[in-house]
Parts: C-alpha cells; structure tokens; sequence
C-alpha cells in the first residue's frame, strides 16, 4: 500500500483471556477518535445463557461495542473475507483454541478482504528467533502466516510480541512454579530468561498501538511486563510468601525425551521450546513499551494482585 491507515473501523476476533483487555481498551480510546469497535464470536456464545458467558456479552455491549456472529474454524476463506471486507483493520485475539490450520485461513481471508491493515494472531514468542522444526509445531504454522504476510504488498501487518502470559507461569499444569509444593523448575538452565506481559497490559498496549501516529505498518513490535531468569524465582516467591521454595533444573535433554514419549501433549511442547532458549525472552529497555514511557505490570506486580501472601 502507497500509504499507511488510520484504523477507522475495528474488528476483533474473538473476547477470551486476552480479547476482553482488548476489547475494553480499544473501546476506550475509540472514543475520542472516531472510531467503531466490532467483536466477532460465535453465535453460541453470543446467545448463551450461561451466566459467566452473559456477563461477558452485557460488557461488550456496555462498551459500546458490536456484536458480530462468525465462527473461524467453520468459516471457509471466502466466508470471513466477505465478512472482513466490512472493517479496515481485523486484530485477531483468539488464540490457539482455534486449531494449527486456522491462522492461516484468517491471514488469506484478510488479504482476500481488501482490508487494509490486519494485526494477527502472534502474540507470544519471537518465531523468527525460534526458528522451524522446534518442538512446538503450532510456531511453524505461525512463521508461515509471517512469511504469507511478508510476502503480500495488499495489506499492512502489525505483529505483537509479548512474551508469555504472566498468570502462564503459574499455571500447575505447566510446573516452572509449583505453588503448592513451594518448589521451582528451571527449563534448560536457570540462566535461561523470559519474557512476561500480562493479557491487561497487552490490551492497554495493543490499542497504543492501534492508534499510533504515525501508524505502524509491516513490522513487529515488542512488550514486557518483566524479562527475568528462572534462577530469579526462587528469590521473588520467597520474598512474596516468606517462605523457602526448592529449585533445581528441568534440562533440555530430558524435557526433549519426555516430549518423545509423549509427542501430542501441548504443554510438553511449550516446555521444550523454552527450555532451548530462544525467541522467548528480549531485553526491556527496547520495547514499544518502555519507549513509549508506559509503566507496565512486573512479575512482582502481577504477584501482588493476584496471588495472596502466606
């Protein structure tokens, strides 16, 4: 494109973990630009009567926000492109859930749209960095939307990195933080590092982003919360319960064997890819956010509304 948009009329897909602090952000700056906020969710979940599920539809539409019904895994490319075509910009904020195939789809349906700037979803590693072939098959299918992107002169792109999710490495399932048994685990090398952001600063950021002047095109950006070691840890959970945690490594080799043995399993994949090491962490003096001069949720931060003191 000769020229870079001001995005106008905003679709996101999607209004999970991550798409309500968009939605609500967006929303909130919106309004003293002249712009429209769309979501779009499946229509099961937009007439549900769930109550966890109405809550969510009463804030969308509290926020002034449209309601859009589409389905991304059902959808075929010309269906989401027609529907796309009514918007001049598309974030994508529906995660994995969606299956390995559906970034793809959504990136040929944004270029087929006509829309002229598309944000899509990337939020997470840096897999350029990464590279192909790692353990975890989901970032191949991702740097095949960056390398779809790139090579497409119809539509501007904005990749968002972010690091994991915060509350991620909490998760018990995961096991680099075992809460219940005070106890951490290094992957690969507890100088090894990541980079953390929390999904409600990322939604904060994300419209910053949005509504840049002059507006970003065709380019990755980076944020952080916090970029720590895992041999940190230890230290700030102590410091927060006041109390002892254990620590040992998890290493590389045999975090690799127990993906072998069990090769479907996707948290036995975000392990491994971790522990190598690469495209997971960046240094937070060069982020958008810290250039921008915005004061974003730390590890310790994050701990201290979410997690109660002993």
């Amino acid at each position: 494109m000769s020229t870079p948009i001001d995005s106008r009329s905003i679709l996101v897909l999607g209004a999970g973990e991550l798409g309500m602090p968009v939605i609500r952000n967006l929303a909130r700056m919106a309004n003293n630009r002249g712009a429209t906020i769309s979501v779009m969710l499946r229509n099961a979940l937009i007439e549900s009567p769930l109550p966890e599920k109405r809550a969510v539809i009463d804030e969308i539409r509290s926020l002034g926000v449209a309601l859009v019904p589409g389905d991304l895994v059902k959808a075929t490319v010309d269906e989401l492109a027609e529907l796309f075509s009514r918007y001049d910009t598309v974030i994508g904020c529906a995660g994995y859930a969606a299956g390995l195939d559906t970034p793809m789809k959504v990136a040929r349906a944004a270029v087929k749209s006509g829309i002229p700037r598309y944000f899509p979803w990337q939020f997470g590693a840096d897999f350029d960095a990464i590279g192909r072939g790692g353990p975890q098959d989901l970032f191949d299918a991702q740097l095949d939307v960056r390398d779809y992107l790139r090579a497409q002169s119809a539509m501007d792109w904005v990749v968002i990195s972010t690091g994991m999710f915060t509350s991620y490495l909490f998760e018990p399932e995961f096991g680099v933080i075992d809460l219940a048994n005070r106890s951490v685990h290094a992957l690969g090398s507890g100088a090894n590092s990541v980079t953390l952001t929390s999904p409600d600063d990322i939604g904060v950021m994300t419209a910053q982003i949005m509504f840049h002047s002059p507006p970003i095109r065709n380019e990755i950006v980076y944020l952080a919360g916090d970029t720590i070691r895992y041999e940190e840890l230890p230290e700030i959970l102590e410091e927060h319960f006041g109390e002892a945690f254990s620590y040992s490594v998890w290493s590389t080799p045999q975090l690799m064997q127990e993906l072998a043995d069990d090769p479907s399993n996707m948290i036995k994949k975000y392990r491994a890819v971790f522990a190598q090491g690469k495209g997971v962490s960046w240094d937070k003096d060069l982020t958008f956010n810290v250039k921008a001069g915005a004061k974003l949720e730390g590890i310790r931060d994050w701990m201290k509304t979410n997690l109660k003191a002993s």
